[in-house]
């Protein structure tokens, strides 16, 4: 252990989790107080905040918080500097603050389209632009950016979202290389399939969209775990399940199949048109429940059918994809 690691491993490391009042941020920055870190937690509502703040004291950690809109590039900059003025260091950035509106693409207001792009694609980009020269001086610190399956297979009449989702990762992977240079310094991305959690029930909502969190959705807090362990165990790409990993894999070899079917769905759900527009907390801070978890469609199952489910799900696909790719080899001979 050279020198530089025995002075970080003597202080309490600090960790910075943006959209940490709601769902998978929430559940983030109370896995990282639980484990003794210093958070300092960040979103625009402030009585979010606050109640996150209270609950990650609660479990040991010292949280602060500072009200930030990720979408403007001088409030992050102050972010950064609140939080070294506060712990004197930041070992650990998670970019997590993000919005998505859904329904036809001329149906959503222009506004609430760049707002996404803002929050979603800028808004990670403000925060690498700010902390990484942090990193840089203290040859030392872990970026971890959760983009979503989004990344690799589009969301269906979330186009808008699709497309900061897709940026976010080419962006990512730029700057994974360009400072690949730096043996200390690592740029994580995690890529979760559909989350348990508040996100659905804050989203814009337009074109009859109605819809609750299906129920093979994941535990916030399983992503969680894994965006804790990046820390310990820095890689490029992590799938956090096996069900986003197959979905990626089943939607590379057939794409026009796993988009058309979920177009299908959507269209039909907006046929129905139960749901009024909603603007949801693209331009503005996610009204209550500032929690973990959301509302869902059906009662979720437990873990171990969830596993059970996903497992056959894996297995249904690999098996198609086996077959996909054999068939593509016959024709080739």
């Amino acid at each position: 252990m050279d020198s530089i690691d025995t002075i970080t491993s003597l202080v309490t490391k600090t960790a910075v989790i943006t959209g940490a009042s709601s769902g998978v941020g929430l559940a983030t920055a109370q896995l990282f107080a639980e484990n003794g870190y210093q958070v300092v937690l960040a979103a625009r509502g402030k009585e979010g905040l606050e109640k996150a703040v209270a609950e990650c004291n609660a479990l040991g950690g010292k949280a602060v918080y500072k009200t930030t809109d990720v979408s403007n590039a001088n409030e992050v900059k102050d972010l950064v500097e609140f939080a070294l003025k506060e712990f004197g260091r930041i070992d650990v950035w998670v970019n997590n603050a993000g919005v998505m509106a859904s329904g036809k693409f001329e149906e959503i207001p222009m506004d609430i389209n760049e707002q996404v792009i803002k929050t979603n694609l800028m808004g990670y980009m403000h925060g690498a632009y700010y902390v990484l020269p942090v990193f840089k001086e203290q040859k030392q610190g872990v970026l971890i950016n959760n983009v979503s399956i989004g990344g690799y297979m589009p969301a269906p009449f979330s186009s808008v979202y699709s497309a900061t989702k897709t940026g976010i990762k080419g962006m990512m992977s730029g700057l994974q290389s360009e400072y690949s240079v730096y043996p200390e310094i690592h740029i994580c991305n995690i890529y979760p399939q559909v989350q348990q959690s508040t996100g659905n029930m804050h989203s814009a909502k337009f074109s009859g969209l109605d819809f609750k969190i299906p129920p093979f959705a994941a535990d916030p807090r399983d992503t969680a775990k894994v965006i804790y362990k990046l820390v310990e165990k820095p890689k490029n790409d992590t799938f956090p399940d096996a069900t986003s990993f197959m979905l990626k894999l089943a939607h590379g070899a057939f794409p026009e199949t796993f988009t058309n079917l979920a177009t299908g769905v959507m269209r039909l759900m907006m046929k129905v048109k139960k749901g009024k527009d909603e603007e949801g907390n693209i331009l503005e801070p996610s009204n209550n429940p500032h929690r973990v978890y959301g509302e869902t469609a059906l009662p979720m199952p437990s873990k171990t059918t969830k596993k059970i489910i996903g497992t056959g799900l894996a297995i249904a696909a690999g098996y198609f994809v086996a077959k996909h790719l054999k068939n593509n080899s016959k024709k080739l001979d």
